[in-house]
C-alpha cells in the first residue's frame, strides 16, 4: 500500500443529529490527525447533510478513518478522494478601511487582477469576496496585508468528485426508508 502522505478530501453523508460532529472529530483526534478544513452543509437530498473534511494523511489511514466513520449510527456513507479526483474551491472575505479603496489605486488593481468581488462599501469599510484555491486566497491576503486588513475569514473546502458517484440514488433510497 502507498504510505505517501497526501491531501485527501473526505466526504461524509449523514443524518443531521446533535453530537455527530464531536464523534467524527474524535475519530481524527484519536489518531492524532489534524483537520485542515471542515465544512458541513445540506447535501443534494433533503434531510441528509454532508461533511467535507480535508486532511493530510496516508491512504491506509484514510481507509481506516472511513471505516470508523461509517460505524457511527448517523453516518450513511463516507468516501475519500485525492485532489486529482475532485473539483474544489474555498471562499473568503476581507474587510478593509474604505478610504483605501478611493485613495490607493493599487487596491483597485488588486481587486480587478484577482477576480475579487466588492460585496459592500460604506463610510468606514468595504468588504471583498473571493472564491478559488487556497494558494490564490493566500496570495491575495498577502497583497492586501500591506494595506491593513480589518477582518479576514476563509471557508473550508467545498468539493465535488469528477467521477459520477451515484450517491443520489443511494441517498434517495435511504431517505425513503
Amino acid at each position: 500500500m502507498n504510505e505517501e502522505i497526501k491531501t485527501f478530501t473526505i466526504s461524509i453523508y449523514t443524518e443531521n443529529n446533535i453530537g455527530l460532529l464531536n464523534r467524527i472529530s474524535a475519530i481524527f483526534q484519536r489518531r492524532h490527525i489534524n483537520i485542515e478544513s471542515l465544512t458541513t452543509s445540506q447535501s443534494e437530498i433533503e434531510g441528509v447533510n454532508r461533511f467535507v473534511i480535508v486532511v493530510n494523511i496516508t491512504e491506509p489511514q484514510a481507509k481506516k478513518i472511513i471505516g470508523q466513520i461509517e460505524k457511527q449510527v448517523e453516518a450513511i456513507r463516507a468516501y475519500y478522494h485525492t485532489d486529482e479526483e475532485t473539483i474544489f474551491t474555498e471562499s473568503c472575505m476581507f474587510k478593509i478601511k474604505s478610504d483605501l479603496l478611493f485613495e490607493e489605486p493599487q487596491i483597485q488593481n488588486i481587486i480587478k487582477d484577482s477576480n475579487t468581488r466588492i460585496v459592500t462599501v460604506n463610510k468606514e469599510f468595504f468588504v471583498l469576496e473571493k472564491s478559488g484555491r487556497r494558494h490564490e486566497i493566500e496570495a491575495l491576503r498577502k497583497e492586501l496585508n500591506a494595506f491593513g486588513i480589518m477582518q479576514f475569514v476563509r471557508s473550508g473546502r467545498i468539493a465535488v468528485t469528477k467521477e459520477e458517484m451515484k450517491i443520489t440514488e443511494m441517498l434517495l433510497a435511504f431517505n425513503n426508508q
